[in-house]
């Protein structure tokens, strides 16, 4: 059984930076795509980034791109997310989860979730 589990959201002012981690327990992560999704109150869940198995692919959402940077380390299990240049707008619960079959930019395409972790950028 795969558990993903982030940590470093918190509380930043405008223009501040973050950045979170997804810890995954399966020996399964060096050959999953992970994804970072975000979803704000009243609102579906959204696609923020992903990046393949390797390292070497990475996509994102076009309202992130040039401020959140996506990594991963396989010898550690971990994959980051750097939010950079924060706005009021990227306040939300984020999320990160595990795709087995493929770069994912839908929910319905990944296997496993996070439980999240709350940022909120104050104006």
């Amino acid at each position: 059984q795969v558990q993903l589990v982030e940590s470093g959201g918190g509380l930043v002012q405008a223009g501040g930076s973050l950045r979170l981690s997804c810890a995954h327990s399966g020996r399964a992560f060096s050959r999953s795509a992970m994804g970072w999704f975000r979803q704000a109150p009243g609102k579906e869940r959204e696609f923020v980034a992903v990046i393949s198995w390797s390292g070497h692919t990475t996509y994102y959402a076009d309202s992130v791109k040039g401020r959140f940077t996506i990594s991963r380390d396989n010898t550690k299990n971990t994959v980051w997310l750097q939010m950079n240049s924060l706005k009021p707008e990227d306040t939300a619960v984020y999320y990160c989860a595990a795709d087995s079959t493929g770069l994912g930019y839908n929910v319905k395409e990944y296997d496993y979730w996070g439980q999240g972790t709350q940022v909120t950028v104050s104006s």
